[in-house]
């Protein structure tokens, strides 16, 4: 691999960084006013609706982006074929949540303008992760991140509107989660005009097969990944409602900065799905260092000012440092994971590294409705902690076999 190339890896992670720090930020204040803006029963399920957005629009449209990022890296054009199996996606969903009409409702409080604002959310969202794909995939790491922190500013302004008395009431917080992705489509028209430049230059390198075998493995990944993410705000709604917000507040910790280093990830996949072997090896390593000072430090961070740092949240919880601190740590080990899987599918280990993802979200699950910690939240540190250090060397021991 040139050093060309490895420069644009760099360069790219860089500048992704910066956009989704800012989003991260935006991010959170949006869960902020939210807390401001809504009680605790409308605000838990303002959580929930979030929560099951992005754990459906996560785990069927991110392996279209992983699909098309790779693709075009690799010089193919993006042609039909990621389009097809991205509708495909979609239309199941709808079939899906229109059949789940009534239960959707019911776990929404009896919201039926939360059911449609979770339904044209995650059809929005197809566009979104199309586009993300398609823009890392062809080093156009600015427009990515611009993309994203559109996205995201476009959703805070509705809970502040909510605050500043323009507007009122759980809907009109919700409605930013659905009309975010459909806002930040407005930075695509610029890749757009630039693809049209260099279009003929390309080939269609991709049937439909090979496509939806690769989309099925990381479908199965990122299926894990969200509930390794999301399936404790569910338990908890199940078992203590009360305690929803209080736990999807601590799970920003690990939120906020797993998509920031999607930034690193977005553009670590099209780098090595060319790379060789030492330029291979070095962007791993340079990365997880980069991941385990940054863990390290956040983790030393929450010990010290983490309840401070939670009680910007309108919420009356007394949270422990101990556990948020293992969040962190938690969230470092997810990050290497997440690292070591965009390794795995670069190498098409796509089958190994997903056996490794369904394992650690079966043991979080079984951990969280065992129990073993009277504590719900404490209970939900813990076992994320463990189940993310046990994925991480589980992804790591994939990369050292053969094959």
């Amino acid at each position: 691999m040139s050093a060309s190339s490895a420069g644009s890896y760099g360069a790219g992670a860089r500048v992704l960084s910066v956009g989704l720090a800012l989003t991260g930020v935006v991010t959170l204040a949006y869960f902020v006013l939210a807390t401001y803006a809504l009680d605790a029963r409308d605000y838990g399920a303002v959580s929930l609706l979030w929560s099951i957005t992005f754990i459906v629009a996560t785990v069927i449209y991110r392996p279209i982006e992983q699909l098309l990022a790779r693709t075009v890296a690799r010089g193919h054009t993006f042609g039909r074929v990621p389009a097809l199996i991205q509708g495909g996606f979609a239309l199941g969903f709808l079939i899906v949540a229109l059949a789940l009409r009534g239960p959707l409702v019911e776990l929404f409080n009896g919201s039926q303008a939360l059911y449609w604002i979770l339904v044209g959310a995650v059809l929005a969202y197809a566009a979104s992760y199309f586009a993300r794909g398609y823009l890392a995939g062809s080093g156009r790491f600015e427009l990515y991140g611009a993309l994203v922190f559109v996205e995201a500013t476009s959703r805070v302004l509705f809970p502040l509107a909510v605050v500043l008395g323009l507007a009122s009431g759980q809907t009109a917080v919700a409605l930013g989660i659905a009309a975010a992705p459909v806002l930040s489509l407005l930075v695509v028209p610029w890749a757009l005009r630039r693809r049209a430049r260099s279009a003929q230059a390309a080939q269609e390198g991709l049937s439909l097969r090979a496509g939806s075998g690769f989309a099925g493995g990381v479908l199965v990944i990122m299926a894990a990944e969200q509930t390794l993410i999301n399936a404790a705000v569910l338990t908890t709604q199940a078992t203590a409602p009360l305690l929803v917000g209080v736990v999807f507040n601590a799970l920003l910790i690990v939120r906020a900065p797993l998509q920031l280093f999607q930034a690193v990830q977005g553009s670590l996949l099209p780098h090595l799905a060319t790379a060789k072997a030492q330029e291979f090896s070095r962007a791993l390593r340079v990365t997880v260092l980069a991941i385990a000072a940054f863990a390290g430090a956040v983790a030393l961070g929450l010990l010290a000012v983490g309840p401070l740092v939670m009680g910007v949240f309108d919420i009356d919880y007394d949270y422990g440092r101990l556990g948020l601190a293992a969040l962190g740590l938690g969230m470092g080990f997810h990050l290497v994971a997440g690292t070591l899987n965009q390794a795995a599918l670069a190498r098409d280990r796509a089958g190994r590294a997903a056996a490794a993802w369904v394992v650690a979200a079966v043991a979080f699950v079984v951990w969280l409705l065992l129990p073993v910690v009277d504590d719900p939240v404490l209970r939900m540190e813990v076992g994320y902690l463990g189940a993310a250090a046990g994925l991480a060397a589980m992804l790591g021991m994939t990369l050292r076999g053969g094959g």
